[in-house]
């Protein structure tokens, strides 16, 4: 019988957990078996009995000690991705028309692989539905580079689009109306702050059907989505006017208070937003005209107006101008 004083077992993230096995203790009949990748054995939790001392280790034979040697040593593929419509599982042959070891190809062999090259595009799409998705994945990549998404929103805007696909709710619509509808959705679902007026920019459709289609959509693929909040808005029209961190800061404060009492109910996220920043500047000797405001959050010098004088009475802001 052999036994540790402290059982360990090593993981990626570097945690100690114990790992239940269906196989029994022969010494005290305990179920929880730990498996010790270091020394290579599988140990009893409750009494330290070694049940194996010949764990096989199921991991890749070489190291690496960087990103870098860890990309290059991988034998593996791309990951899974929602943004391509076969997923990234199908193969592609380059347009360089060079063997493996980097020579020209002949005008017979070049001819063969012109060939099997529009083969693989008739293959990769084959029926309406890959069409479509094919058409519509690429509109969301363009869209999503226009307006400096992180991929998780393009990932996510793809999901979405595959769901509205498989529940046939794209007949009758436009595909463009459809991936901008997508888009907007991801970006009120990752809580990333874009309006319907800049998706509205960079697609085809106009601002009115793209709501329409998110309506739609919501509604069908009953799907939760949480409003936008008017801090998300904050730091955007700060960078985009170029104004110090404190004045971000203070803007935050105010609209944390305005939260509270419930003041931000029923108002637009864009338009508060651009009157906490306006506040803001005021107080910490930044002064921004409202109508420079009022470009930057593309909402009228009368909303910022209306809204700052709301956050002046409820919230009893003295601001000397």
């Amino acid at each position: 019988m052999e036994s540790k004083e402290q059982l360990t077992t090593p993981r990626l993230d570097g945690k100690q957990t114990p790992s239940v096995s269906p196989t029994l203790c022969p010494e005290c009949g305990g179920d929880r078996l730990m498996r010790d990748y270091e020394q290579g054995e599988l140990v009893c939790v409750k009494c330290g009995y070694v049940v194996q001392d010949r764990l096989a280790d199921h991991g890749p034979e070489w190291r690496a000690f960087d990103d870098e040697q860890r990309a290059k040593r991988t034998r593996v593929g791309a990951p899974l991705t929602y943004t391509i419509h076969d997923k990234g599982l199908s193969t592609m042959i380059d347009w360089h028309d060079r063997d493996t070891y980097g020579k020209d190809l002949s005008p017979g062999q070049r001819a063969q692989v012109y060939r099997l090259r529009k083969w693989q595009r008739r293959v990769r799409v084959s029926d309406a539905t890959e069409r479509n998705l094919a058409f519509a994945l690429s509109e969301l990549s363009k869209m999503s580079s226009s307006l400096n998404l992180p991929k998780n929103i393009l990932e996510t805007a793809s999901v979405i689009y595959r769901r509205a696909v498989r529940k046939r709710l794209i007949r009758g619509r436009s595909i463009q109306g459809v991936t901008a509808a997508a888009l907007y959705m991801a970006c009120r679902k990752c809580s990333v702050a874009r309006t319907l007026d800049e998706i509205a920019q960079i697609s085809a459709v106009n601002k009115k059907e793209i709501g329409r289609s998110y309506r739609f959509m919501v509604k069908e693929l009953e799907a939760f989505v949480p409003p936008s909040a008017p801090v998300s808005y904050v730091s955007r029209f700060s960078n985009k006017l170029s104004i110090a961190g404190k004045v971000e800061t203070v803007a935050h404060r105010i609209l944390q208070t305005a939260t509270a009492m419930r003041l931000t109910s029923g108002r637009g996220p864009t338009g508060i937003a651009a009157a906490a920043t306006y506040i803001a500047s005021v107080l910490a000797g930044e002064k921004r005209t409202q109508r420079e405001i009022a470009e930057i959050a593309n909402v009228t010098e009368v909303t910022i107006r209306n809204r700052y004088k709301e956050l002046l009475d409820r919230l009893e802001i003295v601001v000397k101008l």
